[in-house]
């Protein structure tokens, strides 16, 4: 078994990381972070070589999903939230309530990856037809074997694993796949520690689960992906714009009083200088130079905001999503 991500040591339960601390409290002058467990890798990655370049920076990087990140986020708990989807609007009523400001930041691509176990020879290629009628809520006490899926496939009982609904995952896949946001059946193991889910799947040929494409990634020996609509999840075919509809960008949330201080600012800095190689080193996709330094100029200008849940993003670009951005009037 095999659950480490490359040399920044994720390994067993995620539920929270400790970086540079004794302790899991968070001081008053530590960088503490939550979120998303798809960009925990990146985070976790660029925290411990920011603590090499600078020691005794303290950095708490916690996993507590995509919602679960958001909610602590703007309750003043955290002062950077990582992210596998845009905020909502409820979260964003919620920091506003709060008088919490925020610079919105694209960090890389996701290709959110279907994984079966390695000795499953029927389900390779699977449509979004077939994940519909696997996931729907319909689905649940309906559609327990691999042949009520798709009749060609063997009549033994399929066992699901996922993300929990504080995922960002979640959220993105039952919208893309099932076609509403949380529309999904209850009846598998959830978790949002993702390593739990692989474990999960490696561990039983009847298997199938979902998550961010760096878990797969780490643990190609153990796992295989499912191509969707016959496309395979691949840094190529996340370039190309052919595996849809299941990749994504994905983010850092971070607050805008917090980059008034130096510690934060900088290590958003180092985040944004250094994604291009350490994104590709976790398992992720970078974005482009133009992306990253266009949200630099985000971050030195003060640009806190969200475009997507006022701007139509489908489709279009990730720099010109980002200079959407630039249309939002900064802050002082």
């Amino acid at each position: 078994m095999n659950i480490q991500l490359n040399r920044f040591g994720l390994a067993g339960t995620i539920a929270a990381a400790t970086l540079g601390l004794s302790a899991p409290a968070v001081l008053a002058d530590a960088i503490s972070i939550d979120g998303s467990s798809t960009v925990f890798p990146i985070t976790e990655a660029m925290a411990e070589e920011f603590i090499l370049a600078n020691p005794g920076t303290e950095i708490t990087v916690g996993v507590s999903g995509t919602g679960g990140g958001f909610s602590k986020f703007c309750g003043g708990e955290t002062v950077i939230s990582n992210a596998s989807r845009p905020i909502k609007p409820i979260e964003m009523a919620t920091c506003m309530e709060a008088g919490i400001e925020y610079v919105e930041i694209p960090v890389a691509y996701d290709a959110i990856t279907v994984v079966i176990h390695p000795d499953n020879t029927w389900a390779s290629e699977m449509t979004i037809s077939e994940l519909a009628t696997l996931w729907e809520p319909a689905a649940q006490g309906t559609v327990n074997s691999w042949s009520d899926v798709n009749p060609a496939w063997p009549n033994a009982s399929i066992n699901l694993y996922g993300p929990g609904s504080d995922s960002g995952t979640f959220d993105y896949f039952t919208d893309e796949i099932v076609g509403e946001e949380g529309a999904s059946r209850g009846d598998y193991v959830a978790s949002e520690d993702d390593n739990i889910l692989v474990i999960g799947v490696e561990g039983d040929v009847n298997s199938l689960g979902y998550f961010g494409y760096a878990y797969y990634a780490e643990n190609q020996d153990v796992l295989q992906a499912v191509a969707v609509e016959g496309v395979a999840p691949s840094a190529e075919t996340v370039n190309n714009g052919t595996y849809t509809p299941l990749s994504r960008p994905i983010f850092i949330y971070v607050r805008k009083d917090a980059l008034e201080r130096s510690e934060v600012a900088s290590f958003v800095e180092y985040y944004l200088d250094n994604a291009p190689t350490i994104v590709p080193e976790v398992g992720y996709v970078e974005l482009s130079a133009e992306a990253y330094a266009l949200g630099l100029g985000l971050v030195s200008d003060g640009v806190a905001g969200t475009v997507y849940q006022t701007n139509e993003t489908a489709g279009v670009d990730i720099e010109d999503v980002i200079r959407l951005e630039r249309t939002l009037e900064p802050q002082e």
